[in-house]
């Protein structure tokens, strides 16, 4: 349950970037074959590299609780710690549809990511941060302290917006000026574009995520692209082909040079002793 005595701390990385009334169109992209491509993937993944059940897991910008969910059903302790009251209050409502084994295993608290240690703990089996380096001016520190309150040998999932793979939507999409300005590196370097929620977010380079997260006390083992076939059809919906569409999407963002211009990299680290 939310901690309402918990408040958002003055270096919140979502306030500027993303205000509260961004929840609805959240929910609205999740619906679309784009918004589930993200979602199945990501907890396709999740389900191959985290430690197994039971677990405890703390996902911190997790919204409105679609991963924490999706692991909650079978069978870990999750913790979302999300900034946004709004996004926290989408995922109390998608707990409701579920049993109350499910709910217990959830807990929700309203905080930034950066006081995540403060406000959840440490000691982590896992710790996931989803869409939330796209928003920062520097993802350095977060990163720093994902790892640091991950225990040793324990599981850190981060997925951004490929920094190198930006111009592949608007080509597709025949934006054709955006195009050039995103192939352009010094004009990629300090492009903001705003994105499905219609707020400013950035890429990075996955390599950089990789080194920092190095740096930071972990060891890569995977990483995975996301979207490569179908990030440029907008509000498309899902078709009966999805479970097709989904194998594709996987068999592709598992290799090179496949994964090289996904939408987003997922990179999974695990923390050194």
């Amino acid at each position: 349950m939310t901690n309402p005595d918990l408040r958002i701390s003055d270096n919140s990385w979502v306030r500027g970037a993303v205000d509260h009334a961004l929840a609805p169109v959240y929910q609205a992209h999740t619906a679309t074959l784009r918004g589930i491509v993200r979602q199945r993937l990501v907890t396709r993944a999740l389900r191959a590299y985290l430690p197994g059940p039971p677990g405890r897991v703390l996902d911190v910008g997790g919204g409105d609780g679609t991963q924490a969910i999706a692991l909650a059903r079978v069978g870990y302790q999750v913790t979302i710690c999300d900034p946004d009251p709004d996004m926290l209050g989408e995922a109390e409502k998608n707990l409701l549809g579920e049993t109350d084994a499910i709910r217990d295993r959830v807990t929700l608290v309203l905080g930034d990511g950066h006081d995540a240690a403060q406000l959840a703990g440490t000691g982590w089996d896992a710790t996931l941060c989803h869409g939330v380096l796209m928003y920062l001016p520097d993802p350095a520190p977060l990163l720093t302290i994902l790892a640091a309150i991950t225990r040793t040998g324990g599981t850190i999932s981060v997925i951004g917006k490929n920094a190198n793979a930006l111009a592949l939507r608007a080509g597709l999409q025949k934006r054709w000026h955006d195009a050039i300005t995103l192939l352009d590196e010094e004009s990629r370097a300090t492009t903001t574009e705003i994105g499905n929620l219609g707020v400013p977010s950035r890429g990075d380079d996955p390599h950089r995520i990789q080194d920092l997260l190095t740096a930071a006390g972990t060891e890569p083992v995977a990483w995975h692209g996301i979207r490569v076939f179908t990030d440029h059809l907008g509000d498309t919906p899902p078709g009966p082909d999805l479970d097709t569409v989904l194998d594709a999407e996987w068999t592709a963002g598992s290799r090179d040079p496949y994964r090289q211009i996904a939408r987003l990299y997922h990179l999974i680290h695990t923390r050194r002793p």
